[in-house]
């Protein structure tokens, strides 16, 4: 699992950074998370293909997190693109980016498909034989979630030594593998921790865009992987961050010590900061693990 950031700061585009877009690596699904302007630009810098990405993720209409949909939708028809392209977003999001489209009179020859959000519970949006994604209900000003992708528990492991030597048929292997207890050639039965070794641990990736400090979330997010929560102000200015809806550094490494995840990384920074060193330090008063998001910058879920 690998996540990339293609941007990571609040309100608007600037020289060398970009509002919020990020794209997850994750069981040869390639999700692009929020699409602020910019985000196809971003894209091609970090060598992702467009045509992998069937699945966009958009927590809220506010411009600095979609603003760069339509472009995005545009371009992929330009490109001859075939593939279905599934978003998933709040209600209203389909008659935006429909209304542009009809006014141009640029309807795309793929199939767009819209899942419109609208429940203020956790929901499960997206599910194969590998992945699931759910909601994250935020606290913003308008409507907004944050969405958990999860691996699946994988399949046991084989202990072939441990195999052979209990005589067991290689027609029994897939049995073994999904978890029963199985026979062996002598008629014994064999259980199945005695020859398997536990599956790999699943990661888990938590997205938390614009909310205010909200501790009903943690239940959703306890013990994922990593936690990606918005900061967008240092304590210094905490006074701004109730009356826009907003968190500061330290709020976020509360969530995120409540929670116990295993990292925390910082974005969605106000432009009024140059140095964001004073995010990191107020973040690891609270919480040892902390990252700083960057433009550009990719990280190895473990």
């Amino acid at each position: 699992m690998k996540l990339t950031i293609l941007g990571c700061y609040s309100a608007t585009p600037r020289t060398n950074t970009n509002p919020t877009s990020q794209v997850l690596e994750i069981n040869n699904h390639v999700f692009l998370i929020d699409c602020g302007e910019g985000t196809q630009v971003e894209l091609r810098r970090n060598k992702i293909k467009f045509s992998r990405i069937k699945h966009i993720f958009i927590s809220h209409l506010h411009g600095d997190h979609y603003f760069g949909l339509v472009g995005l939708i545009s371009t992929f028809r330009l490109l001859t693109r075939e593939t279905d392209l599934h978003i998933y977003g709040p209600k209203g999001l389909k008659e935006v980016i429909t209304l542009q489209m009809k006014l141009a009179d640029s309807w795309t020859n793929y199939k767009l498909i819209f899942h419109e959000l609208t429940s203020k519970e956790s929901e499960l949006i997206y599910e194969d034989d590998k992945v699931e994604v759910h909601t994250i209900p935020l606290d913003h000003r308008i409507y907004t979630n944050g969405f958990l992708f999860k691996e699946k528990e994988g399949e046991r492991k084989l202990d072939m030594n441990a195999v052979l030597n209990a005589d067991i048929d290689v027609s029994y292997y897939r049995k073994l593998k999904q978890g029963f207890d199985v026979v062996n050639e002598k008629g014994e039965l064999i259980k199945n921790e005695t020859v398997t070794k536990p599956p790999i641990n699943p990661k888990s990736y938590a997205f938390c865009s614009d909310t205010m400090y909200n501790e009903r979330i943690i239940p959703i997010i306890e013990h994922v992987s990593l936690l990606y929560h918005e900061s967008t102000f240092l304590e210094k200015h905490i006074s701004l961050a109730a009356p826009t809806k907003h968190s500061t550094a330290k709020q976020a490494a509360t969530i995120a010590k409540l929670a116990n995840v295993g990292k925390l990384v910082l974005g969605h920074y106000s432009t009024r900061y140059d140095d964001l060193k004073a995010f990191k330090t107020e973040a690891e008063s609270i919480f040892n693990d902390v990252e700083l998001a960057k433009d550009g910058k990719t990280i190895e879920i473990n």
